[in-house]
């Protein structure tokens, strides 16, 4: 792939200055990609909207409810509708993927007309640089993606390619689906005759994300996946 018919769709909420200074380094770094950026902010204060908008290429959404996936549905609608073929999804806290990997998973990257979703995927060894706690919610999540799509791929890492074709038909039943909104997408690909495939362009655990203190978020992100796949299998297409 090349990056001319791609947008970039992602989401911001900076609770705090911390979080700020990250999430802007992390959309400088995806800017520097050259793609057109649109993101949905959910509740950040001025001061870091007024830091992004500095970025020449992004774009804020309007937001269309409360949540988390109403957050992404506002950004992957916009992106559509600027005429993307595809859309990158991703969370703007991946700065060391982003400078060091996004590029190379672009040119990897092979879509055709059957191509729905593509991952970036990290390998055995890469997963095993995470805590230990993520490691075993995300194998789960990327068991129960593969019982239903029937490939195991590394379906937690975070950004994906998807087809805009697919993003009328993301019409999961709860509006509080969060996190189970990607498997859910995956799941709907599937269904509809879309290849879902992987590629092997992630990296390892930034240094400072290896403590193993998000437990409770862990199992909120495990419940809502597994939901979203068993829902895709549902969905009336």
């Amino acid at each position: 792939m090349n990056t001319a018919g791609i947008a970039i769709a992602t989401i911001t909420w900076a609770r705090n200055a911390h979080e700020a200074d990250l999430l802007v380094s992390g959309l400088e770094a995806l800017a520097a990609c050259g793609m057109r950026i649109f993101a949905t902010d959910g509740g950040s204060d001025a001061g870091f909207i007024e830091r992004a908008r500095r970025i020449d290429t992004l774009t804020f959404c309007p937001i269309e409810g409360r949540g988390l996936w109403p957050q992404v549905r506002g950004s992957l609608n916009a992106a559509r509708a600027a005429g993307a073929r595809f859309i990158l999804y991703t969370e703007p806290d991946k700065r060391d993927f982003f400078r060091d990997n996004l590029d190379g998973f672009i040119a990897d990257a092979r879509a055709d007309e059957n191509t729905g979703v593509i991952l970036a995927a990290r390998s055995a060894q890469q997963l095993a640089t995470f805590p230990p706690f993520q490691q075993y919610t995300e194998s789960v999540i990327n068991r129960c993606c593969a019982e239903v799509i029937g490939e195991p791929f590394d379906y937690s890492y975070g950004p994906f390619v998807l087809d805009s074709v697919l993003v009328p038909h993301l019409m999961p039943p709860k509006e509080d689906i969060g996190w189970g909104w990607r498997p859910y997408a995956f799941g709907i690909a599937h269904r509809r005759g879309l290849r879902v495939e992987q590629v092997l362009r992630a990296g390892e655990c930034p240094a400072d994300q290896r403590e193993d203190s998000e437990r409770v978020y862990r199992m909120q992100q495990l419940a809502q996946s597994v939901e979203g796949i068993v829902l895709s299998t549902k969905a009336v297409l």
